[in-house]
């Protein structure tokens, strides 16, 4: 019998196995990559019982369809997606996002189109049998690196597993989609905000910018009112981070994402703060959004408390009925005997 292992039947537009970053080699040169969402990613390991960092199918758009070739496979996608089931024989099922779905040998999941964000995760019981290199599954397409060529999952594709059949257990789900909050998008000015005159920071923090149609893993160009620097944008080339906003010359952010270049020689007036870094790499061509400065201190502090959240949405994880079943998790949470009347000494009439 061969491998177990998914098969791409049809490639969809752009998705990559991600993990949570190729950490620790940005002096070489080498970028971090890793989910977009980091979130989305952590849950869905979170529901099919992966370790938080186990590398999944990021899914940007619209997803592809992957055919079992295996005894069975459990699967979990976190993130605003259709997605439903085809299996020989009978008509195409949708399926439920948020949740886990058990999947038998010769399924096909076809991953729909992404709604209200860019991206998707599907999570996979066991992982995927790849080969790190650098210690990480991370796909990063400009160079090549990572499993599978460092390409996109194209058509016929191959994706070996880690398990040949489904964990033991019932299906589980989140209660709801996580949230992600909203309002503006918290910041830390600097590290060169003052190379900037003051009335471009003033106008930074309260101008609402729109992602631009450039916009994918290396970063988002915003559009927006322009920012005056103080002489030249233009500064000695130092490293960079995810989230950094460089401002060249003609005066629009780009905002840094995970396949961002490791250095670079504009000044950056901002960086946006960890824990609002999930939302960013959800935005898509047109959203609008915009900033508000924080202190470390506090930036810290907000990382921490999204830390309890997403424990939080953990721990809710529950026992989810079949399709077309009942729950019976919910039935017996109900106060039933509340509804049941003595018919004893009713009126006969």
């Amino acid at each position: 019998m061969s491998a177990p292992e998914l098969r791409v039947v049809r490639p969809g537009l752009f998705a990559t196995i991600q993990d949570l970053g190729r950490v620790g080699y940005q002096e070489l040169g080498m970028p971090v990559a890793g989910a977009l969402d980091p979130i989305a990613l952590r849950l869905a390991n979170a529901l099919v019982g992966n370790p938080a960092g186990t590398a999944g199918v990021e899914i940007a758009l619209l997803g592809p369809a992957l055919k079992v070739e295996a005894e069975s496979v459990r699967v979990a996608v976190v993130g605003p997606m259709a997605l439903r089931l085809e299996r020989e024989g009978e008509p195409p099922a949708a399926l439920e996002p948020y949740r886990t779905h058990t999947l038998a040998r010769g399924d096909v999941l076809a991953l729909g189109a992404v709604t209200g964000a860019s991206v998707a995760y599907l999570a996979v019981a066991g992982g995927f049998a790849l080969e790190p290199f650098l210690g990480s599954l991370s796909t990063y397409v400009r160079a090549g690196i990572g499993p599978l060529g460092g390409k996109p999952l194209g058509d016929g594709a191959r994706i070996p597993l880690g398990r040949n059949a489904a964990p033991a257990g019932a299906d589980v789900g989140l209660p709801e989609p996580p949230e992600y909050g909203g309002g503006p998008v918290r910041v830390v000015l600097g590290p060169q905000d003052d190379r900037f005159t003051a009335a471009a920071v003033e106008t930074f923090l309260s101008a609402t910018y729109r992602v631009g149609k450039d916009a994918d893993r290396m970063g988002l160009r915003l559009e927006g009112p322009t920012l005056a620097h103080r002489g030249t944008a233009d500064i000695p080339s130092d490293g960079l981070v995810t989230g950094s906003i460089q401002v060249p010359g003609n005066g629009q952010p780009i905002l840094l994402l995970n396949d961002h270049q490791t250095a670079g020689g504009y000044a950056k007036i901002a960086t946006v703060i960890s824990a609002d870094l999930p939302r960013v790499g959800r935005l898509r061509p047109g959203d609008p959004l915009s900033f508000r400065a924080v202190s470390v201190e506090e930036a810290e502090a907000i990382r921490r408390r999204q830390e309890q959240a997403i424990a939080g949405w953990i721990r809710a994880i529950r026992t989810v009925r079949p399709a077309g079943g009942v729950d019976l998790d919910a039935l017996y949470s109900e106060n039933l005997v509340s509804g049941v009347v003595d018919m004893r000494n009713a009126d006969d009439s």
